[in-house]
């Protein structure tokens, strides 16, 4: 029996990027928060106060920072006929545990979605006719006209250095002719340039294209956000990508909400609390608040008027399902949104090897690149290429880190001394051209709640279904093809092309980027949260995060997820609190 603990006003599950800035939102606004982490108490630079921030062997590979699968994981498949299993070991992608979440470990790369991404079904439609049958895609609701003050919010909470290339619908040089109109350019200057991605822009402007330098988390000076929270310059460290950052130079919760955040009285964060469901009242249409069981296995009731889940998107699905809000998603049917409409990236690559050119690969941060947006989204013509969506093209260096970085060219043996012959001549000399590209969400990619296996608690385990379509194929090979061009176009010894060629696989690291599930949308038949993020069966339930979009465009999602957490809290202060119950679909 959970011991029932004292009401507040809201609790947030999960204690990430969203909780934070919904936290300082909702107690801002009067309310007494708490905030519900299973994992510990982290700092950007530090884990439980001992200093390791460039450990390549303690944060990469043996996973400090990440979710542990021997408590938490999922089981897979590619499709209904097999029969998945466990994930015994974290790979495709890295969801973070502890304070922070993945706003610790993340590259920094903040990207605001095309206008034309939130209108995928109706965009697409119109302008190519019918879609495939089993491509599910939708609109997603919201525009991005209503959606730019949030995103500029969240670029000045982070100190977003870039340049912008639409202000106010006047295109300017430099920047990438291909975004939304911006209210105003990023709060920073772009970064520093190294010689790889220069080159990459130099190679691609010859061909016609648009570079531009990627807008970057890591800070290109010494910033104080709104909040009053000073982040250092970048030292171009190169351990950003899957770690903690030393130096306080990239944007993460602690870095710019947490600070202020953890000074308010009508705010608390718990820690090793374990949100177990959600609980409901007898007519199952109002959230009373959660179970959690903390690390001694004690369990608790937290009684709110308000629940929002703000855990990674994975869980936030797998907590709806648990609590039995919304219909399951049946793809037999068609019938049911929770789980509906997962989605992820498909990406590749190609390296470019050079015999004189140095190009410092160790010089690194996460977001430090020039990219073209001239293949995303539909800023191309689709027309006979058989299929829609796109992605950038970028030139990263994010850090040739000792362990993980061993370029070598095509017909290099994998291990051995020729291999390290390779390693040695190679590893000053190569640069990479990547493509990261949209994934449009279809019929049979969905979640849901696995038969067999189950956690230490006795739940189900999550059970993800999941392949890549002959659209998501087509548009990689789109991609790959334009990448090999820039490449070559930058005068190597010669290049290396590699790129998916068959069924997804969940073994090697590719994104932590996890779409879909709890998408939202302007119809309670075809979405689990409407335009604010309010569940349509629970309404004093919102539901923050990636799994809001209902497929996933080309680019990483940090940027977005942070723009509609903004959209969500204000529409939670100026209107649900005002009077609570279903918002007004403005």
């Amino acid at each position: 029996m959970a011991q029932k603990l004292p009401p507040v006003d809201a609790v947030l599950v999960g204690f990430g990027w969203t909780a934070a800035i919904l936290g300082q939102e909702l107690t801002d606004a009067g309310l007494n928060v708490v905030a519900l982490e299973r994992g510990g108490w982290r700092d950007t630079s530090t884990d439980f106060g001992v200093t390791f921030a460039q450990d390549e062997l303690r944060y990469y590979w043996r996973r400090a920072l990440f979710q542990e699968p021997s408590r938490e994981t999922l089981t897979f498949r590619n499709d209904a006929s097999q029969t998945a299993l466990p994930m015994r070991r974290l790979g495709s992608f890295l969801p973070g545990t502890g304070v922070g979440g993945a706003g610790i470990h993340w590259n920094g790369q903040t990207w605001r979605f095309l206008p034309s991404d939130f209108l995928a079904r109706t965009h697409n439609t119109q302008r190519y006719g019918a879609l495939p049958e089993d491509m599910t895609i939708q609109d997603w609701g919201v525009t991005y006209d209503e959606l730019e003050p949030c995103y500029d919010r969240f670029e000045y909470l982070c100190g977003i250095g870039g340049k912008a290339g639409n202000l106010g619908g006047r295109l300017v040089e430099g920047g990438n002719p291909f975004e939304g109109a911006r209210s105003r350019d990023y709060p920073n200057p772009p970064m520093e340039m190294v010689y790889g991605p220069l080159r990459f822009a130099e190679a691609a402007q010859k061909l016609g294209l648009h570079p531009f330098p990627a807008p970057s988390a890591n800070m290109s000076r010494a910033y104080t956000n709104p909040l009053g929270v000073t982040l250092a310059p970048c030292t171009y460290c190169g351990f950003c990508e899957k770690f903690g950052c030393g130096n306080y130079s990239k944007a993460s919760p602690q870095t710019t909400v947490i600070p202020v955040l953890m000074r308010k009285d009508n705010f608390e964060v718990r820690t090793g609390s374990e949100v177990l469901r959600v609980t409901l009242d007898g007519s199952g249409k109002r959230a009373t608040g959660v179970v959690y069981v903390d690390t001694q296995g004690n369990e608790y009731e937290q009684p709110a008027d308000l629940v929002v889940l703000c855990a990674y998107q994975l869980h936030n699905v797998r907590l709806m399902l648990l609590s039995g809000i919304g219909k399951p998603y049946d793809p037999a049917t068609g019938e049911g949104v929770v789980g509906k409409n997962y989605a992820y990236q498909i990406v590749s690559g190609v390296a470019a090897f050079f015999d004189e050119e140095i190009m410092n690969p160790f010089v690194g941060a996460g977001a430090l690149g020039m990219a073209i947006d001239d293949f995303n989204g539909d800023n191309f013509d689709h027309g006979g290429l058989g299929f829609i969506g796109g992605g950038y093209l970028a030139c990263w260096n994010t850090g040739g880190r000792p362990i993980e970085f061993h370029p070598t060219p095509e017909g290099t043996p994998r291990w051995g001394a020729k291999w390290k012959q390779a390693m040695v001549k190679n590893y000053m000399h190569t640069a990479t051209v990547s493509t990261h590209g949209a994934v449009m969400s279809h019929r049979g990619n969905h979640l849901d709640l696995d038969p067999t296996y189950r956690d230490v608690y006795g739940r189900p385990l999550m059970r993800m279904t999941f392949d890549y379509t002959a659209n998501e194929h087509r548009m990689s090979d789109h991609l790959t093809a334009r990448a090999a061009e820039i490449a070559r176009a930058m005068n190597p010894r010669e290049i290396k092309i590699s790129k998916h060629g068959g069924s997804y696989s969940i073994v090697p690291y590719q994104t932590t980027h996890n779409t879909g599930g709890t998408i939202m949308g302007s119809d309670p038949t075809t979405s689990v949260v409407n335009r604010y993020l309010q569940s349509w069966d629970v309404p004093n339930l919102f539901v923050m995060g990636a799994g809001a979009f209902p497929q996933n465009p080309g680019y990483n999602p940090t940027g977005t997820v942070g723009a509609l957490t903004y959209w969500a809290a204000d529409a939670i202060r100026n209107q649900y609190l005002k009077s609570p119950g279903p918002l007004v679909q403005a």
